[in-house]
C-alpha cells in the first residue's frame, strides 16, 4: 500500500495562525494533531504539530516502520513555526511521533503528539491516530437543563474517585475496571448514594501511574489503561443519563518532564521557561507553563474546552492554582525570581487564569470551574469583571485543616479549641467554597479519616459521623474521597481496590447507610445548600458553649419555614433536657441524628417531635428541649400543616 505524502492540504486558515500566535485560539484541537481528511478521492490523515525551532520534523509510525526520512512533514511559510502534511492510506488505530531534529546542537528527539486525542496503554507512548466522531451522545435532556445541577444555589455533593483503585478484580489478576464496565459498576454505586456529581481524578493520559495522573503528557487525550475515547465517552454519557454530573481533574500548573512529553519539545523550552527558577517545580520534579507564551496559553485553553466540547464535562476542577499564583511556591531562597514589580505573584500565571475561565464560561455557561487554591489569595472565585480570577468555587483548604484537626482532639481537650469549629464562618462567604475531604489527606502517612478520629473504635466512628453531618450543614459544596464513605482504616493505595469487604461490619455498614441518607436529606432540604455563598444562608444560634463542646446554627433558605436547625455535641457525654433556640413557635421535627441507632449510634432518644415552648434560650424567646446525644449532631425542621 502507498503512503504518499502530500503538502497542499491544510487545516489552518489565517485567521487560526492569527488567533493561535495571539494565544486567543480555544479550539486548535480541531487544527493540530491527526484528523482524518480526504484528498482528491484518497483517504488519509494529515499531521501538523507546532515545533518553531526544529530543522526537521518527520511522521514515524507504524506504516513506515518509524523511518524518519520516510514522511517529512513541511513547515509553513507563515512563520507560525507549524509544520504539516497529509499521508495517504493511513488508517485508525496506527501508532505515530514525531520525530524533531532541533536546529540547536542537531538534538533529535522522538515526542508525542501534544494534540494526540488516543495514546498507547502506558507503558508505551506513542499516539494513536483515531476518529472520536460517530458517538452517539444519549444524555440531551441533561445537557438542556444542565444549569439546575450547576449553579450556586444548587446541591453539590461530590464523590471523588481514582478510576484505577476504586474496585479491581482482584479475581483477574487485580486488573483495572474498564470504562464500560465503570459505567455499570460506579455509575450504579454513586446513583444509590445520592451523590449529585463525581469528579474523577486525572484522566488526562499520564506514563507514571504512582503520578495519580497529576503528571500528564496527553493533554487531549483520555488514560487508554481503562479503555477507548468513545469508551470513555460513553461512561460520561451514562453518567448523565442517571443524572450524575462529571468533574474532571485538569493540571495545567506543571507537566512531566519525561523524554515523549512536552519537556524541550523541539530541542528548546517550547512550553516550560527555559530558567528553572521559573520553568522547574522542585517539589513535584516537573515542568512548569510558561503562561507568558501566547501560543501556550492557546494549547492549554484548548484543551480545557476539548473536554467541554467533545466529552460533555460539567466541570474543571484546576490543580495546584497556589503553584501558578506564586513565584516562590515550593521554592526556596535563590530558587525563584520576583516578578517585574519585586514581588512573588504570577502576573502571567494570573492573566492566564483569567483568560481561562472567561474563554470556558463565555462558550459554556452552564459549567463550573473549581480551584483547588490553598493560600488567602483574594477573589478566586469573584468574576474576572469585579476583579478576580473568574473560578466558580474554590476549595476551602483552611475548612478542612482546622477541622480535622478538632476532630482528632480528645473531647477532654476541644473546650480550648472550639475556634476551630467556629472561626470558617468569618470567612465562609468571602468565596464560593467547596468543602473538601479529599484524597490529599489520607495519603503520604497521613492515616485514613477514621483513624484521624480520637478514642476508641466506637468513638471514632460516632466522631466520623458527626464530622460528615457538621460538614453537610456546614456552608459550602462537599466533596468527599472514596473509601471515606464506609471508613476505611488504611491509607488509600493506588495500586489496590477499596475495602469493600469491610461493608460486612455493622459500624461501617451504619456510616455507609447514614452518608447515603444525609446525601438524600442535603438534595431534598433547599436550606442546606440555597444560600451556600451568602450571609443570608446562615446564621449563629450559639458559638461560645465551649465548656460543654457544642454549638448550633440555623441554615436558611429564601422560606422561612424551611429552615433547618443544626446542633452538635462534640463532647462524649450525653446532655439531658438540652435546650436549643428555633426561629419560630410551633412543633419541630427531629429530622437527622448521627448517633441513630439505624447508623450503628448509641442514642437513646432517636428521632422524634417537639414542641415549642416561650423558654428564653440564647436570646431567643422560642426554644425546644431533647437529649442531645454524645458525639452527635442533629437536625430539626418545622412541622407546615
Amino acid at each position: 500500500m502507498s503512503y504518499t505524502m502530500h503538502y497542499d492540504v491544510s487545516r489552518f486558515e489565517a485567521l487560526d495562525i492569527y488567533l493561535f500566535k495571539e494565544g486567543t485560539h480555544t479550539k486548535l484541537y480541531e487544527k493540530f494533531g491527526s484528523h482524518f481528511m480526504e484528498r482528491e478521492g484518497r483517504n488519509g490523515v494529515y499531521f501538523s504539530v507546532w515545533a518553531p525551532n526544529a530543522e526537521r520534523v518527520s511522521v514515524v509510525a507504524d506504516f513506515n516502520a518509524y523511518d524518519d526520512w520516510a514522511h517529512p512533514l513541511k513547515q509553513r511559510e507563515d512563520g507560525s513555526g507549524i509544520w504539516e502534511g497529509f499521508i495517504e492510506n493511513v488508517g485508525e488505530y496506527v501508532t505515530y511521533k514525531y520525530y524533531i531534529v532541533s536546529k540547536y546542537d542537531a538534538i533529535v528527539t522522538q515526542k508525542t503528539d501534544p494534540y494526540a486525542k488516543y495514546c498507547e496503554k502506558p507503558s508505551k507512548s506513542a499516539s494513536v491516530t483515531y476518529n472520536l466522531e460517530g458517538y452517539s451522545w444519549k444524555d440531551a435532556q441533561w445537557m438542556g437543563a444542565r444549569a439546575e445541577v450547576n449553579g450556586h444555589d444548587k446541591p453539590m455533593s461530590i464523590y471523588e474517585v481514582h478510576l484505577g483503585s476504586w474496585r479491581r478484580k482482584v479475581e483477574e489478576d487485580n486488573r483495572y475496571l474498564s470504562y464500560r464496565e465503570l459505567a455499570d459498576e460506579l455509575v450504579a454505586y454513586v446513583k444509590e448514594m445520592q451523590y449529585t456529581h463525581v469528579e474523577l481524578m486525572p484522566i488526562t493520559e499520564y506514563p507514571f501511574k504512582g503520578s495519580w495522573g497529576y503528571q500528564v503528557t496527553g493533554y487531549f487525550a483520555p488514560t487508554a489503561r481503562f479503555g477507548s475515547p468513545k469508551e470513555f465517552m460513553e461512561l460520561v454519557d451514562t453518567l448523565h443519563r442517571n443524572g450524575i454530573g462529571v468533574i474532571l481533574d485538569w493540571v495545567p500548573s506543571h507537566f512531566v518532564t519525561d523524554g515523549h512529553g512536552l519537556a524541550t519539545f523541539d530541542g528548546t523550552c517550547l512550553y516550560e521557561h527555559q530558567d528553572a527558577r521559573l520553568g522547574y517545580q522542585p517539589q513535584w520534579g516537573s515542568a512548569v507553563f510558561n503562561y507568558g507564551r501566547n501560543e501556550v496559553r492557546a494549547f492549554l485553553i484548548s484543551s480545557a474546552s476539548f473536554w467541554f466540547e467533545k466529552y460533555h464535562i460539567d466541570g474543571i476542577r484546576v490543580d495546584a492554582v497556589a503553584s501558578m499564583l506564586y513565584l516562590d511556591y515550593g521554592r526556596e531562597e535563590g530558587e525563584w525570581l520576583p516578578n517585574k514589580y519585586g514581588g512573588r505573584e504570577n502576573l502571567e500565571a494570573i492573566e492566564f487564569l483569567k483568560q481561562l475561565n472567561l474563554s470556558v464560561y463565555k462558550k459554556f455557561e452552564d459549567i463550573v470551574m473549581i480551584a483547588e487554591e490553598s493560600t488567602a489569595y483574594p477573589k478566586v472565585s469573584e468574576p474576572v469583571y469585579l476583579g478576580g480570577l473568574g473560578f466558580g468555587f474554590k476549595w476551602n483548604m483552611g475548612w478542612m485543616h482546622d477541622t480535622l484537626k478538632y476532630f482528632a482532639l480528645n473531647p477532654v481537650y476541644r473546650q480550648y479549641h472550639q475556634d476551630d469549629l467556629t472561626f470558617s464562618i468569618w470567612y465562609a462567604f468571602d468565596e464560593n467554597f467547596v468543602l473538601p475531604l479529599s484524597h490529599d489527606e489520607v495519603v503520604h502517612m497521613k492515616g485514613s479519616l477514621i483513624n484521624k478520629m480520637a478514642g476508641d473504635e466506637n468513638q471514632k466512628f460516632a466522631n466520623l459521623r458527626a464530622l460528615y453531618a457538621y460538614m453537610m450543614a456546614h456552608p459550602g459544596k462537599k466533596l468527599l474521597f472514596m473509601g471515606g464513605e464506609f471508613a476505611q482504616y488504611r491509607e488509600w493505595n493506588y495500586e489496590s481496590s477499596l475495602d469493600w469487604h469491610l461493608l460486612e461490619s455493622p459500624r461501617h455498614r451504619g456510616l455507609h447507610e447514614m452518608l447515603k441518607e444525609l446525601n438524600r436529606l442535603y438534595k431534598r432540604e433547599k436550606a442546606l445548600y440555597q444560600y451556600d455563598s451568602e450571609h443570608a444562608g446562615f446564621e449563629w444560634v450559639e458559638r461560645s458553649d465551649n465548656e460543654h463542646n457544642t454549638i448550633s446554627f440555623f441554615r436558611k433558605s429564601d422560606n422561612s419555614d424551611e429552615t433547618i436547625i443544626a446542633v452538635c455535641n462534640f463532647a462524649d457525654r450525653k446532655r439531658e433536657h438540652y435546650r436549643v433556640a428555633v426561629p419560630k413557635e410551633g412543633k419541630y421535627k427531629m429530622i437527622f441524628n448521627s448517633q441513630n441507632s439505624r447508623y450503628e449510634g448509641w442514642s437513646h432518644d432517636n428521632e422524634g417531635i417537639y414542641e415549642s415552648e416561650k423558654v428564653l434560650a440564647w436570646d431567643r424567646e422560642d426554644s425546644i428541649q431533647f437529649t442531645m446525644p454524645a458525639l452527635g449532631v442533629v437536625y430539626f425542621k418545622l412541622i407546615v400543616l
